[in-house]
């Protein structure tokens, strides 16, 4: 039997342990960017040319590297692919493309901060690093109990691209097909463009409500 699933539904239970304690404003307008691009952009980015032939807009080559190994360290390549494969890194620069400049800002400024963490760690700059010194530097940045006043914008930061991350992978033919194994018999519902109210869509469903059995063809 099919079921139409709330596909926001879905990525706000993904994104909860991404944006978690984050409060920062910018966090949640970069999160809600994110959710409100996932379906018109995705087709667009995981389909697009191969590597030679695409450039980010919102990004240096500099900063889309480490969107690239940020992403997939986030979500890694195991017996399905990670978060590299399925252009996760086209998607967080097609959003931050036309996010507002004030969040861009500060998404480029948590690049930053990373690099310049890892320099005062490492002596190196983030993708100079080892695996296991990156894996490091992520791991003082995601730990909740985090309350340093230095690393404030490292774990803003992270909250940001990790619920981007999420969403992107997860809204992708990679993620939804390889990683959630949907065959077919599972769907998202409304996947022609936004489903926001201020996007011209319809009003959201009620929080809590339940699955309804899809129409037979």
């Amino acid at each position: 039997m099919s079921y139409v699933v709330d596909r926001r539904e879905i990525l706000r239970r993904m994104m909860a342990g991404g944006v978690g304690a984050a409060v920062a404003p910018w966090v949640a307008n970069l999160a809600e960017a994110a959710e409100a691009h996932a379906e018109h952009l995705h087709q667009a980015t995981t389909s697009a040319p191969p590597a030679a032939d695409w450039a980010p807009k919102a990004l240096n080559a500099h900063q889309n590297e480490m969107v690239m190994q940020l992403s997939e360290l986030i979500i890694p390549q195991t017996d399905t692919p990670g978060a590299r494969a399925a252009f996760v890194n086209r998607f967080v620069d097609a959003v931050l493309e036309d996010a507002d400049p004030r969040d861009k800002k500060e998404f480029v400024r948590g690049l930053t901060w990373v690099d310049e963490r890892s320099r005062d760690l490492f002596g190196a700059d983030f993708l100079s690093c080892t695996p296991e010194q990156q894996t490091a530097l992520l791991t003082i940045v995601s730990s909740g109990k985090n309350k340093s006043l230095m690393d404030q914008i490292g774990v803003e930061f992270f909250a940001s691209i990790k619920s981007m991350t999420i969403t992107g992978y997860y809204t992708s033919e990679v993620g939804m097909r390889q990683e959630l194994g949907d065959d077919g018999q599972l769907f998202f519902a409304e996947f022609k463009g936004c489903t926001h109210p201020e996007h011209g869509g319809p009003p959201a469903p009620p929080k809590g409500k339940p699955l309804k059995p899809a129409k037979k063809a």
